[in-house]
């Protein structure tokens, strides 16, 4: 038999528990009281159609009695309804006039559907104070990653507008590393959008990952050599994966770039290899070494340790937000663990 959800069960048992009260006065009630008159007072026992006025006053406490039962059973029945009801509905305005911080109250007297109707009006408050405080925040901070480059490239377009720079190779060049950059940035904030929205479309197909990976490599050797590092990459041969070879290269870029910018120089290794049916994309270096504190929140957006915090060598603080998402839309994590040598290797594993 389908057990009953427990609001409707306890109604139910509510009016049952009521109804069998009210019989039980009217029925057994008047049999006790006719058995005591018709034993101890026949006279008080009317022969006709009206009562006497014993019955008439037994008539009037029956009625007084059944009616008290049923206010105090209505009463109890709708302070466990209407109480957490009443909560939740106030909340509901408070929340509708911008207070997000209200929450519905309840007590242990409150029914399962209704208390569960509380849990479930201060799950969504929470998450909407939630959302609010993500959404300034990333108003914020995009405005932040925006304004630098705006601010250069406004000044060096005013500077030639007004003659004060003198149009050059160099000069160009600079300022179109500056849209590249802001390309960028757009680029990861795309990425992240997406994926958040549950709309980042992959197109798999099955390649050799290690020959898509090293075109990345190539194009970072000398960058890295510029740097102080030395580059040694350790890609399985002929490893045939079905991946979206795009984005697991934008992958590899955003973790080069990350080692790039906060890693000290020396060797960075770069692994590709299979291991228990899944694929594990590995870039170590050789410090310095993450807080583990920290560890757990650097693949939030826009966050960066305290020694990356300057624009100038922190970035956008997207990077490793990116190499997230891309892993989750494969199914599979990033995750930063210590090395033996003092570094920190930031590893994709997802599933072949």
């Amino acid at each position: 038999m389908k057990r009953m959800p427990g609001l409707r069960r306890q109604i139910i048992q509510s009016l049952a528990v009521m109804a069998l009260g009210i019989i039980f006065i009217a029925v057994f009630g008047s049999y006790v009281f006719y058995a005591i008159a018709t034993a101890y007072l026949p006279e008080s026992i009317s022969n006709s159609w009206m009562p006497s006025r014993v019955e008439l006053a037994w008539i009037v406490c029956t009625t007084v009695a059944a009616l008290g039962m049923a206010v105090f059973v209505a009463i109890r029945l709708s302070r466990r309804l209407l109480t957490p009801l009443n909560s939740v509905a106030h909340s509901l305005r408070e929340v509708a006039q911008g207070k997000l911080t209200a929450r519905a109250r309840t007590d242990e007297r409150a029914m399962g559907e209704t208390a569960q109707l509380v849990r479930d009006f201060n799950a969504m408050a929470e998450r909407l104070q939630s959302v609010t405080r993500e959404r300034e925040f990333w108003n914020a901070a995009i405005a932040h990653e925006l304004r630098t480059p705006v601010t250069i490239l406004r000044g060096r377009l005013q500077g030639l507008s007004e003659g004060v720079f003198t149009p050059s190779s160099e000069l160009f060049d600079g300022l179109l590393r500056q849209v590249e950059g802001l390309n960028r940035l757009i680029e990861d904030l795309r990425v992240l959008s997406l994926n958040d929205s549950g709309h980042l479309e992959l197109h798999r197909v099955e390649v050799d990952l290690a020959q898509e990976l090293g075109s990345v490599l190539q194009a970072f050797a000398a960058p890295l050599a510029a740097k102080g590092f030395h580059l040694h990459s350790e890609l399985e041969a002929n490893l045939k994966v079905k991946c979206d070879p795009v984005r697991m290269r934008q992958a590899l870029m955003a973790l080069l770039e990350n080692a790039q910018q906060h890693a000290e120089p020396g060797s960075l290794r770069v692994r590709l290899y299979q291991a228990g049916g899944h694929c594990h994309l590995v870039v170590e270096d050789d410090g310095p070494g993450i807080d583990r504190a920290l560890a757990s929140d650097l693949f939030e957006a826009f966050h960066r340790g305290d020694p990356s915090r300057s624009r100038k060598s922190g970035g956008s603080g997207l990077g490793l937000a990116v190499v997230k998402a891309i892993a989750e839309a494969h199914g599979g994590q990033a995750i930063c663990q210590p090395t033996g040598r003092g570094g920190s290797a930031f590893v994709i594993i997802w599933p072949l």
